[in-house]
């Protein structure tokens, strides 16, 4: 099943504009594939002022985030993998959403698409992998 992060980062943006507010993301300046302007990076992550008003060619889509922003009146294309935004907020009431770090999709393709699922013995039912990821919430 897909990522839900790109689609909640989407929703999260729309919501936060549609709400007069200035969106921002939280991203790790240090995840594979990130292009930041290098210098304006703190403990490895990076704040970015996304509204409409302060960037050009924004792009949102399931692997990535990409836009043109100024840095010091400088112009930079940025590109940041959906999987390294951390947080989308608004900048006015801190409204938003916190993510986990996820780790790169080659490691996860690698697992899944191995090819090398044997069926069970006859007569056995397959046996599930791991433990359950769900959990009772009272």
């Amino acid at each position: 099943m897909n990522s839900s992060r790109p689609y909640l980062i989407r929703a999260l943006y729309e919501w936060i504009v549609d709400n007069d507010c200035t969106p921002h993301l939280l991203v790790s300046s240090e995840h594979a594939g990130v292009q930041v302007p290098a210098g304006f990076s703190s403990d490895g992550q990076i704040v970015l002022n996304v509204s409409p008003s302060a960037v050009r060619h924004m792009h949102m889509d399931n692997e990535a985030v990409s836009f043109e922003g100024r840095f010091g009146g400088v112009p930079h294309s940025l590109y940041v993998p959906t999987a390294a935004v951390l947080a989308i907020y608004a900048r006015e009431n801190g409204q938003g959403m916190v993510f986990d770090l996820e780790a790169p999709q080659e490691a996860e393709q690698v697992e899944d698409g191995d090819g090398d699922d044997q069926d069970p013995p006859d007569g056995e039912p397959p046996r599930p992998s791991g433990r359950p990821s769900l959990k009772v919430v009272k």
